[in-house]
């Protein structure tokens, strides 16, 4: 067996909490030093609290021994947000689980490790439902969600995250619990979306609605990428709110019919899903004609699901999207950037451009009636320069920036994006971030080194974005 680690953090600690609770073997610790993209230097020990009292009595063995805390929920973040960028205790909150529908009100009770779909199946017997739905919504738990306020296909019409949370439960950098309402002050909003940096998120109050009694589904592919966002931009345009909306490129969509067989148009350079849905039967049918009247006047072929059954088989492509990239090369970065409905059809086709200039395979696909687009560049880090690929993920960055949009939608800033923040965000407004930061956690104890760029550190970044910058922060949506 490995031997444990009896340092004085991993001492104190077990004087406050269970055995079972404590994993101090190097083997245990090097479990938790990783995201879904990035490793990271492997914690001193790793805490996995029941309660809130639980993440008290961790966070203040970390405040006495000077060790950082990094919060982290299933590690299946794509911006390097959980990864330790120093030794520090991880606060992993899997057995956090307790979830409690209260009906009457509308509401879910969760603590941070309750898995998200986790959610609206304990709703759905009462007749509701939790509409933020990533795509990791059977694995990501709702402690990630919070911090990095994700959303998911149905975030156009229905919102993100952040836009259910009611009340939060937090303890701060000093191991003090709490309370926060959405009134005057709204510092729940402040940390959602933060990453972990401002305080550990022990519970939250989730508003929940009823499911829409009808929808229709239809999909729609294009001889040109640029077509597919003019498509989306008119029928947004018309008066249309899909309910879902989203974008699959050719390279996208032909990864995925490698892997599945579906039946997908392989000559397409774009596909659209959409669904619209409501109470109102005809309103949902007015809305799906909109949306079929723009995609052919943008040069699209419409195919319109029959059943339930046939929309479920459509939707299949879009959620295998993850494991059929998988197949193409064994590493990925998924960029995440949201730019103005106006803007989509030249965003994507300069995308495209800088794929096709590229050595790397790229794919385009995302969340496009919220103008959430996640270019994703597929590379092998055993022959291909890591140093490369963070190049034209910066590039790509940039061509939301110029075109007024921000850097991510719902994946986070983490470590991947701290550099490109000073292309985003001007001198003043990133020292008032830094005074945020320092408000809340004047120590830097909580998730250190993700978001703001070092004050004292030159750019290093490429390309001259000065006197093209057009400003934004993080959406934190997606």
């Amino acid at each position: 067996m490995t031997p444990t680690d009896h340092s004085p953090l991993t001492t104190d600690l077990l004087r406050s909490l269970r055995p079972h609770q404590v994993l101090s073997s190097l083997s245990e610790r090097m479990n938790y030093r990783y995201d879904a993209i990035q490793f990271g230097v492997t914690p001193l020990a790793v805490v996995l609290p029941e309660s809130t009292a639980d993440v008290v009595a961790a966070v203040r063995a970390a405040k006495a021994a000077g060790v950082p805390i990094i919060g982290r929920g299933a590690a299946s973040g794509l911006s390097g947000g959980v990864t330790p960028v120093q030794e520090s205790l991880v606060i992993a909150f899997t057995r956090m689980t307790a979830l409690r529908i209260v009906p009457e009100r509308r509401e879910a009770v969760a603590q941070p490790g309750v898995v998200t779909l986790k959610v609206t199946e304990a709703a759905r017997p009462h007749g509701l439902i939790y509409p933020p739905d990533p795509a990791s919504f059977r694995t990501s738990t709702i402690g990630g969600n919070l911090g990095e306020n994700a959303g998911g296909p149905l975030c156009f019409k229905y919102g993100v995250t952040g836009d259910y949370v009611k009340a939060l439960e937090f303890v701060d950098a000093d191991g003090d619990v709490h309370r926060l309402t959405r009134d005057c002050y709204d510092l729940a909003g402040l940390l959602i979306g933060s990453e972990g940096t401002l305080g550990l998120m022990t519970e939250a109050t989730l508003r929940l609605i009823p499911p829409p009694t009808y929808s229709r589904t239809l999909m729609a592919h294009f001889a040109e990428v640029g077509q597919a966002a003019e498509a989306v931009s008119s029928a947004i345009a018309a008066g249309a709110v899909p309910s879902k909306l989203e974008f699959m490129d050719r390279a996208c969509t032909n990864a995925v019919e490698d892997y599945l067989h579906l039946g997908l148009p392989r000559e397409a350079e774009a596909v659209l899903l959409v669904d619209t849905d409501g109470d109102d039967l005809q309103t949902v049918d007015a809305e799906m004609n909109l949306v079929e009247a723009a995609c052919l006047s943008a040069g699209g072929v419409v195919r319109r699901a029959a059943d339930p059954a046939e929309a479920e088989a459509l939707w299949q492509a879009r959620r295998s999207i993850s494991p059929a990239l998988g197949r193409i090369r064994p590493q990925r970065m998924n960029e995440d950037i949201v730019v103005p409905r106006s803007a989509l059809p030249d965003v994507v086709r300069e995308i495209r451009a800088l794929g096709d200039a590229s050595p790397f395979h790229l794919v385009q696909f995302g969340h496009i009636g919220d103008g959430n687009l996640h270019p994703n560049i597929m590379f092998d880090p055993r022959t291909e320069s890591s140093e490369a690929v963070h190049e034209l993920a910066h590039k790509i960055a940039l061509v939301a920036i110029w075109h007024g949009g921000v850097l991510s939608g719902e994946h986070g800033i983490g470590t991947m994006k701290k550099d490109f923040m000073r292309d985003a965000v001007d001198p003043v407004t990133l020292d008032v971030l830094r005074d945020v930061k320092r408000g809340l956690d004047a120590g830097n104890r909580l998730n250190p080194g993700k978001i703001l760029p070092d004050a004292a550190s030159p750019s290093t970044l490429v390309g001259d974005s000065q006197s093209r910058n057009a400003g934004g922060l993080a959406a934190g949506k997606g």
